[in-house]
């Protein structure tokens, strides 16, 4: 059997590569924490994906509001809480606090969850990878730690 590796070994995940993977999202509940840039970025592929999108973020880019007027998005008006992953699949963190984003990072960690942080990709279990599509192909490129190279 495998000896356990410490999830929270920065150093350590720094010189291991990731390991690339396509993950089907439909229909699972994907927390996006934040309504910033980032989460405006991020959101229409997730829905594309048929993701079951949920955001969580006491304010939104004009963007993502409509996305929530319109029913695309579901979004709970105010900051993140311990617990908001619950049943959550993968989650987005994405707001400006970073202690914020630590404490998600952990709710995310002791659950499980799919984690990519937009602020620190080391204490990330996930990142996003930068993507282009054509012909019915994806390609995935990710860099370690400058987006970018990619």
């Amino acid at each position: 059997m495998a000896e356990h590796v410490d999830p929270t070994a920065h150093a350590e995940k720094a010189t291991t590569p990731a390991y690339p993977v396509g993950l089907r999202l439909t229909g699972r509940r994907v927390v996006v924490l934040g309504g910033g840039q980032v989460a405006q970025r991020r959101l229409p592929a997730l829905l594309a994906a048929g993701a079951d999108v949920t955001l969580v973020s006491p304010s939104a880019t004009p963007s993502v509001d409509v996305m929530a007027e319109t029913g695309e998005i579901t979004w709970i008006k105010r900051r993140y809480e311990d617990g908001d992953l619950t049943g959550a699949w993968y989650v987005l963190v994405a707001t400006t606090d970073p202690a914020t984003n630590e404490a998600a990072s952990a709710e995310a960690e002791r659950n499980r969850i799919w984690c990519v942080r937009s602020d620190d990709a080391e204490a990330a279990t996930a990142w996003t990878p930068a993507t282009g599509r054509g012909d019915g192909v994806t390609v995935a490129v990710l860099t370690g730690h400058d987006p970018r190279r990619s």
